[in-house]
């Protein structure tokens, strides 16, 4: 009797994907993507996952992770398409990093604090991308970007010696924009860049992650404006309908309430 392995999964999801791709029989729609196409939903899917996470939805993450595995795969076929690469170089290299950068793990390297990134830079010197911030990508989402820029900075010793001092910073930064707010819109722009980017840093001094702690607000401020709506729209009202110091009122009271801080 012959015995029957099970198909990975993985290998039919690459399957699946050279047969979305066919130029014949495939789907038009991912036949006519490109890399520069599909790049931005590899962000989407990324955040999509993140904010699976953050509910603690089970239920929901592997599906959104699975999204996110598509975009590799995706971009993967393409570039074997072109004879540049396939998805097993993909995740040969990615098993070869993890293996380089944990040499405690997989060698007789003691661990230390500073060992990953001691083993990055050798990496980014072997590319010859050279200086503290070589290598942070450009296309970042800002806020992200901001917090790598500062830790890298800190770590060449170019940081304020506790957090009151970026704080002072902040303050600063602050006066600068008030100055400007009657001037240049340019300048508006630039002032109100210094405080977010000085902000970026009070985070990383306190020890805390920027966007996570913007996606916290974000939720807070959700929660609560959809409290205030729920509160009008019980009495027969709208928020439009109301004048700036009946919201803030309102606003106030919704804050106090349990589940709302």
């Amino acid at each position: 009797m012959t015995q029957t392995h099970p198909v990975r999964q993985i290998d039919r999801l690459l399957d699946i994907m050279k047969r979305l791709r066919d130029p014949q029989s495939g789907c038009p729609w991912d036949v006519a993507q490109t890399p520069e196409t599909i790049s931005p939903f590899a962000i989407e899917e990324g955040y999509e996952g993140m904010d699976a996470i953050a509910r603690d939805d089970s239920d929901s993450l592997p599906d959104e992770l699975g999204d996110l595995l598509l975009q590799v795969v995706f971009q993967a076929q393409m570039a074997e398409e072109k004879g540049q690469f396939d998805f097993e170089t993909v995740a040969g290299k990615i098993a070869d990093k993890m293996v380089r950068r944990h040499p405690d793990i997989f060698s007789d390297v003691e661990h230390d604090e500073d060992l990953w990134e001691r083993t990055k830079e050798t990496e980014r010197h072997a590319k010859a991308e050279y200086g503290a911030l070589a290598g942070v990508a450009q296309h970042l989402p800002a806020l992200v970007r901001a917090a790598k820029l500062c830790r890298r900075a800190a770590r060449v010793g170019f940081d304020w010696d506790d957090a009151s001092g970026v704080l002072e910073k902040v303050q600063e930064e602050i006066g600068e924009l008030k100055a400007e707010l009657d001037g240049d819109r340019d300048r508006i722009e630039d002032e109100l860049g210094d405080v977010l980017f000085t902000v970026a840093s009070l985070a990383r001094k306190l020890g805390i992650d920027p966007e996570a702690a913007l996606r916290r607000s974000n939720r807070k401020f959700t929660r609560r404006f959809e409290a205030m709506e729920a509160s009008l729209a019980s009495e027969g009202k709208t928020m439009g309908e109301q004048n700036l110091e009946t919201l803030e009122t309102l606003w106030q009271t919704v804050k106090k309430q349990p589940g709302m801080r």
